[in-house]
C-alpha cells in the first residue's frame, strides 16, 4: 500500500510515497529512500517495492528543488540540503502511526549513496544502512570525469555563476548529460545520457539540468572522511564491478576503510546496471541485509 506524505526540512516540503507493507500487525522497521544526482523518486519506487513486499516500511521522497518537492533554486545538487533531508525524513518516520522508531534504516543510490555514509556516522537513530553504487571521494571522481585539458574550462564557468549570482542573477543551469562531447555538463559520457534519456523524459518532473554550482559543491564532497564513523552501524556497500560514473577501484577502495560490521555486494556491469540488468541482485542483497539488521529476533 502507498500512500503521498511531505515532511518540512529546513521549513521546505518535501514530498514523496510512504510504502507500507501487506498484512502486517503491530510496528514494523521502516527504510528511508532518495535518488541520486539530478534523479527523481521515481527511479526509487522499484527498490521500494522490494523492500515492502518483505514487510519492511519505505519512505520515499525527492530531495529539496527536485521532482514534486518544494525547494528554491530548483535542480541545486546540494549535498547539505540532502543530508538534512535524510535526518529529518527519519524524524517524520518515527511519528508515524504503525513505524517501530527504534528500527529504522536508510537507503541511498549513487550520490545519496554517499548522503547516507554522512548520515549513519552522525545519527545513531539509524540501525542499518546500504550505500549503493556510492560516490565516496568528489575530488576523485570528478577527476574522473573531466579531463584535465577541460578543468580550466569549468573552474572558469563555476567562478563567473559566483560572480554572475553575487550581482543579482539566478543560479545558471547546465544539463545532466548530453550527446554532444564538446558541451559543459554535470555527467559526462554517452551511457549517461542514455540512461537519463530512456528513463527520465517520460516522468513530468524531472529535468534534465542541475545548477553550475551543483558542479562546484560536487568536487569539494568528501564523504569518506566519515566512512570509519559508521561502525557500529551495520552498513552494506552494492558496488558494480564496471562503474565509471561512481569508479569502483574508489568505491572499493573506500569500503576496505570501513569497519565492521559492513558487508560488500559486487554486481556485474556499470553504473546503472543496477537499476536494469542487475536489479534482482542489487535490490535483494539490499532486501536481505535489511531484513538481518532491522527485523527483531
Amino acid at each position: 500500500m502507498r500512500e503521498d506524505v511531505e515532511f518540512l526540512s529546513a521549513g521546505v516540503s518535501l514530498r514523496g510515497w510512504l510504502y507500507r507493507p501487506e498484512g502486517r500487525t503491530g510496528a514494523v522497521p521502516l527504510v528511508v529512500m532518495t535518488h541520486g544526482f539530478a534523479g527523481v523518486k521515481e527511479w526509487v519506487a522499484p527498490f521500494a517495492e522490494v523492500l515492502s513486499a518483505a514487510g519492511l516500511a519505505c519512505l520515499v521522497y525527492d530531495h529539496p528543488g527536485f521532482g514534486t518537492s518544494d525547494g528554491e533554486p530548483r535542480s541545486e545538487v546540494d549535498p547539505a540540503a540532502q543530508i538534512e533531508g535524510y535526518r529529518d525524513a527519519v524524524t517524520y518516520a518515527q511519528t508515524l502511526d504503525g513505524i517501530d522508531s527504534d528500527r529504522i534504516g536508510i537507503w541511498g543510490t549513487s550520490y545519496a549513496g554517499a548522503h547516507v555514509l554522512v548520515v549513519a556516522a552522525t545519527d545513531r537513530r539509524v540501525r542499518a544502512v546500504v550505500s549503493q553504487v556510492p560516490l565516496t571521494n568528489g575530488w576523485a571522481t570528478f577527476g574522473r570525469l573531466v579531463p584535465s585539458i577541460m578543468l580550466p574550462v569549468v573552474h572558469e564557468a563555476i567562478a563567473a555563476d559566483r560572480s554572475a549570482r553575487a550581482a543579482g542573477e539566478p543560479h545558471q543551469t547546465i544539463k545532466a548529460a548530453s550527446d554532444d562531447p564538446t558541451e559543459l555538463v554535470a555527467m559526462p559520457g554517452s551511457e549517461v545520457y542514455e540512461w537519463l534519456m530512456a528513463n527520465g523524459p517520460q516522468i513530468p518532473t524531472w529535468r534534465n539540468e542541475v545548477t553550475l554550482s551543483s558542479i562546484d559543491k560536487f568536487q569539494g564532497y568528501a564523504p569518506e572522511a566519515f566512512l570509519r564513523r559508521v561502525s557500529p552501524t551495520p552498513l552494506l556497500m552494492v558496488i558494480a564491478e564496471g562503474d565509471t560514473l561512481t569508479p569502483s577501484d574508489i568505491a572499493l577502495q573506500s569500503y576496505a576503510e570501513a569497519l565492521e560490521p559492513k558487508q560488500l555486494a559486487l554486481v556485474p556491469g556499470g553504473h546503472f546496471a543496477v537499476y536494469g540488468e542487475r536489479f534482482d541482485q542489487a535490490s535483494s542483497a539490499a532486501r536481505d541485509f535489511l531484513l538481518t539488521h532491522l527485523t527483531r529476533q
